[in-house]
């Protein structure tokens, strides 16, 4: 079964002669491609102020933007396809995501999606946790590659989410920056929020949700730096936000002021956790090989990737 078309209705708030519709709405409605978006505009699902255009027109301040997404499934079908492993017990797996992929069902993205590869490997998650991303607890963003721990029993599930929400799990990522941050180590305590003109954004904003991200350089050479980050809070788009903050924006990530590049260098490196018994485990993904080329690129070096199993303290 599939639930009714998505509706939407966006206002475009910009300059005068802005945003061409199809980067409007595939930035506005998360997941959803710019190629997807052109579709969606020529088949008549997209309107402006009422009326179909191209996806080339250009909106102006106050246009009203609205439309359907096709309708997502209630359920998913398993999707056979290759799964990176790093970490397997009866209570849970933890994987390697590549970049370019999304975790679950969405706003335009109803194949292909992480839960949809997971079940066909692990059938036995169905009725775990929402039906439409089953033993998911957290997530990457889409071009984000690196660890995701998912969990295959209810009790698993229960541990995961209450570990997340209360900041017991340890995270590590790492990234490739803009320029060298100075001092080479520290703490960025900003809060964050919805962008007060670009919606889809987030912003460092007075009145936005606290957040914090600790940080330090490992490497850096040719104007770019290696930088491991390791968030407390999870906000979203945090480490972009807070790096571009403090005036050094992730490499690919032109949303928040990044040079322009194939995706956005950031890599969940390690994920510390505890199972529903106590024992702590600790998974790790190596960097891919496109990080690799970016690390390389400027001549930085990348730190070994530490032995994903049990942890012994």
């Amino acid at each position: 079964m599939a639930d009714p078309a998505e509706r939407f209705e966006l206002t475009y708030a910009g300059a005068a002669r802005g945003a061409r519709l199809d980067a409007f709405v595939a930035e506005s409605l998360q997941e959803v491609s710019r190629t997807r978006a052109a579709r969606l505009i020529r088949d008549g699902q997209v309107r402006v102020n009422g009326q179909v255009v191209a996806p080339s027109r250009r909106l102006r301040d106050g246009d009203i933007v609205d439309g359907e997404l096709p309708a997502v499934e209630a359920e998913l079908a398993p999707e056979p396809g290759p799964l990176v492993r790093l970490l397997t017990t009866d209570g849970f797996v933890a994987v390697d995501k590549p970049a370019g992929m999304v975790m679950h069902p969405g706003a335009g993205a109803n194949r292909g999606t992480l839960a949809h590869r997971v079940l066909a490997h692990y059938p036995e998650l169905v009725g775990v946790g929402h039906p439409r991303r089953p033993g998911i607890v957290h997530r990457l963003d889409k071009d984000t590659s690196g660890v995701v721990v998912i969990a295959r029993t209810r009790a698993m599930y229960a541990r995961l989410a209450t570990a997340f929400e209360q900041r017991e799990v340890r995270k590590r990522y790492l990234l490739i920056a803009l320029g060298i941050p100075d001092p080479p180590r520290g703490r960025i305590d900003a809060p964050i929020g919805r962008h007060p003109t670009h919606r889809t954004r987030m912003a460092v904003a007075r009145r936005g949700r606290p957040a914090v991200t600790n940080y330090r350089v490992l490497d850096s050479s040719g104007g770019r730096a290696l930088v491991e980050a390791s968030p407390v809070t999870g906000r979203t788009h945090q480490i972009r936000v807070h790096l571009a903050a403090i005036g050094h924006p992730i490499t690919g990530d032109a949303t928040y002021g990044g040079p322009v590049g194939a995706r956005v260098m950031l890599h969940a490196w390690t994920l510390g956790f505890a199972d529903e018994t106590g024992g702590r485990w600790l998974a790790a993904a190596a960097p891919p090989e496109d990080f690799q080329r970016a690390a390389a690129n400027p001549g930085l070096t990348l730190p070994d990737t530490p032995v994903s199993g049990p942890e012994t303290r």
